[in-house]
């Protein structure tokens, strides 16, 4: 067994060995707790079978004597201090999405019988109890130690469909390992330059029972994400940091989390490749990150199962539209092309939807299913597994009620006609201002500790 003191005499970029209960990925990180304990960096970032996947056993240098492993201290400049509380004080700009989402406007209809209403709808042909999925997000353990596995525990008991991320913290094998005997999930993909690993992974999570594969098409690179780069992959008031990076070339220190993690991603993708992919899985394919009418047609016409509108949160490319806008054109074109509703081809939106009524205004304007992704993970970061259930029961009991108002007595009752979506023709100067945002969300407090916190 290996000795800390051992361990810390090789900290240079020559012979660099960190301790990690997996190995992270990037040199500039490796550096950074060169000789040192680098576990607890690792563990909210990277799946625990990082490294047994990917090093080869002969990479692997022993068990180090945790009694002789000193913990690192971490400490923080005062510059840094200050930056902290500027970057937390600095007003935030809301992405578009949810703006156009204001601009749909209800028409209800009245004197119906709405005393019993139905929400629960079928994605994919699985069940779920509502006309919501959680969408993929990476790096779960972030915001809470169970990352991940807080929304499969709750999904599976309130039969909510879970999309597993490609970049999750949790493996992708713990979060289907903690679900419900038969509970349906979905699988948000990736693409990997080495297609072998990709065909690895689809079929895995085939054989693990997933229902549906998300391909994401709309990252071929990842977009100017700002304050991921604010952050700082490798901080520039680390000591330890500044030391190693002496004398190296071609060290981005803007370069954010995402980006660092994301490099495998493939920017070959193609229509080309829609072929191999049906020929490796017989899950439904769905390609995450159609924005426009012409590529919505290309893709019924190369026989995958549906699509997801999307402008990936408005961190890829800056100013493109969001899924709301772009589902009216679509669903228009698609109408061309067969009977509709096609119930061979799903159209799922996300993207700013934060209330149930946001969810209405978008199945009234064609959409399958919406998806949801930051809504829960703020409900997960904060108040873990028991944050996930409120959020549910609070779409459930809005959906209930804006349903009543809006004299649907089931999904199958929403149509255009109970909105006015003229609005979203509008792209004239810049937004306007918010004062909800800036009055009611702005303000609160960073979440206390689970002791003290109330749902």
């Amino acid at each position: 067994m290996l000795s800390s003191q051992a361990i810390s005499e090789h900290s240079s970029r020559d012979s660099c060995w960190i301790i990690v209960h997996e190995h992270p990925g990037g040199s500039k990180i490796i550096l950074k707790y060169a000789g040192k304990d680098a576990t607890e960096a690792y563990e909210p970032i990277h799946p625990p079978n990082a490294i047994i996947d990917n090093l080869p056993i002969e990479k692997h240098l022993g068990v180090v004597d945790p009694s002789t492993v000193t913990a690192v201290v971490k400490t923080v400049s005062e510059a840094e201090k200050k930056r902290q509380v500027l970057v937390a004080n600095r007003p935030h700009s809301m992405k578009s999405s949810i703006y156009m989402i204001s601009r749909v406007w209800f028409r209800p209809r009245i004197l119906r019988d709405v005393t019993v209403v139905d929400w629960s709808t079928t994605i994919l042909g699985q069940r779920s109890s509502l006309p919501v999925y959680i969408s993929a997000t990476a790096l779960g353990k972030l915001g809470h130690p169970d990352g991940e596995l807080n929304l499969t525990r709750a999904a599976g008991k309130h039969g909510v469909i879970q999309m597993i991320p490609t970049l999750a913290s949790c493996s992708f094998d713990e979060i289907v390992d903690a679900a419900q005997p038969g509970q349906p999930m979905f699988l948000q993909l990736y693409v990997n330059r080495d297609r072998n690993i990709t065909k690895k992974y689809v079929q895995n999570a085939e054989k693990r029972g997933v229902k549906g594969l998300f391909i994401t098409v709309d990252a071929p690179q990842l977009g100017r994400r700002e304050k991921d780069m604010r952050m700082k992959f490798v901080g520039d008031d680390d000591t330890a940091a500044a030391k190693v990076q002496e004398g190296m070339e071609g060290v981005k220190k803007d370069e954010g989390v995402a980006r660092a993690i994301s490099s495998f991603i493939d920017p070959s993708l193609s229509w080309k490749d829609i072929p191999w992919f049906q020929s490796i899985t017989n899950m439904p394919i769905i390609l995450k990150g159609v924005a426009t009418p012409e590529d919505a047609i290309l893709a019924l016409e190369h026989g995958v199962q549906g699509i997801v509108l999307s402008n990936h949160g408005g961190r890829q490319l800056d100013t493109a539209r969001s899924g709301l806008e772009n589902l009216i054109d679509i669903v228009a074109a698609l109408k061309t092309r067969g009977p509709w509703p096609n119930p061979k081809f799903s159209v799922f939106v996300d993207g700013g939807v934060r209330r149930a009524s946001d969810v209405l205004k978008a199945l009234a304007l064609g959409a399958t299913a919406v998806g949801i992704g930051r809504g829960f993970l703020y409900a997960f970061c904060s108040y873990g597994q028991e944050g996930v259930e409120k959020a549910f029961k609070i779409i459930g009991d809005e959906l209930e009620m804006n349903m009543r108002l809006l004299g649907a007595r089931n999904l199958g009752e929403l149509v255009p006609e109970m909105v006015d979506a003229s609005a979203l023709r509008s792209h004239a100067g810049t937004v306007p201002k918010d004062n909800l945002y800036n009055s009611t969300y702005q303000p609160l407090r960073l979440a206390e500790f689970r002791n003290t916190a109330k749902l």
